[in-house]
């Protein structure tokens, strides 16, 4: 199951206070989001949109209450993922989506 036009179209429209455009790239079910070629969030079919954390970032978003994405792998084992879940006051605000998705951008 991949991810529909809509939630393409609400994930574009939330982070639409980026200086420039926002790019997109389908991608193993899901889809990469992009700003100026750097992917800095996805979209993903069953945890839906996340951002990407990394280095101190991480702490600032766990902070925020997010969720990191744990990947469980058909053996058994799971693997920590670099992206995370949004803040409730993000997923509803483009301002402050945009603000998140510029710290980042500023970590990668």
């Amino acid at each position: 199951m991949g991810v529909t036009a809509a939630e393409i179209a609400y994930a574009k429209d939330l982070f639409s206070d980026l200086p420039s455009e926002i790019t997109a790239r389908r991608m193993m079910g899901g889809l990469c989001l992009y700003h100026e070629g750097t992917i800095f969030a996805i979209l993903h079919p069953d945890h839906g949109l996340m951002i990407k954390g990394a280095g101190a970032f991480q702490d600032h978003l766990e902070a925020k209450g997010c969720t990191r994405w744990v990947h469980n792998r058909a053996d058994g084992t799971t693997s920590a993922m670099s992206y995370w879940t949004l803040p409730d006051a993000a997923r509803e605000d483009p301002s402050e989506a945009s603000a998140l998705a510029r710290e980042a951008l500023s970590f990668l």
